[in-house]
């Protein structure tokens, strides 16, 4: 589970990209936070504590608005096109017990004695969408392979998550597998169930027909 992490904002008037790109020369995100059927708030956080609480896997974080703390998950992140800076952010506003839905990352642990036997590792799924407490997000997921051999898998419902935390994905998806590598065919050897090549001849009668 992701630590805890506390931002501080500043509420920001009018809109418009001058204002924006202001901010953003100042260090600072434009963001809004809404929900719980209260007022839309128009806001800005500073660029590197919040880009600093998304490097670090949070997706529900502490906002300080106002002097008021209140607890909001990290719905959108606008990035630059080389996903380096955040030019927006949209915050909305849950409480600690209240189930959300969140994308964790699939972090791979140990050795596959598959791929040691020459089989090839697959991971098909590198994230899972779960539901869970908003105070119980977790940072990534991690999934032990070191026993996973040639033809074996892990699927989503073999996944072992803390209490509180369920999986949305399809049960069968395949997270992680080990396949057989393919074997290319030795040279003048046809593929099995290949027929052999028709050859075409013709009768003595028939080229002796042909020259008259």
């Amino acid at each position: 589970m992701a630590e805890s992490v506390l931002l501080k904002t500043e509420q920001r008037e009018g809109r418009g990209s001058l204002l924006a790109d202001k901010l953003r020369k100042q260090g600072k995100v434009p963001a809004v936070v809404y929900g719980h059927k209260e007022a839309t708030l128009s806001v800005s956080v500073l660029h590197d504590e919040l880009v600093s609480a998304i490097r670090h896997g949070a997706r529900v974080v502490d906002l300080d608005v106002g002097g008021k703390t209140e607890k909001a998950q990290i719905i959108e992140v606008q990035w630059d096109y080389l996903g380096k800076d955040v030019l927006h952010a949209d915050f909305k506003r849950v409480s600690a017990d209240e189930k959300i839905e969140a994308v964790v990352p699939i972090e791979l642990r140990g050795t596959a004695p598959g791929v040691a036997d020459g089989g090839i590792l697959d991971m098909p799924l590198h994230i899972l969408k779960v539901e869970c407490p908003a105070s119980a997000v977790l940072e990534v997921i991690k999934v032990n392979i070191s026993e996973l051999k040639i033809g074996e898998a892990i699927h989503v419902r073999d996944l072992k998550l803390p209490e509180g935390v369920k999986a949305l994905d399809k049960p069968d998806a395949i997270v992680v597998h080990i396949t057989q590598p393919k074997v290319a065919p030795e040279p003048g050897v046809l593929p099995a169930g290949s027929a052999e090549p028709e050859v075409i001849t013709r009768k003595k009668g028939e080229e002796e027909g042909e020259e008259k």
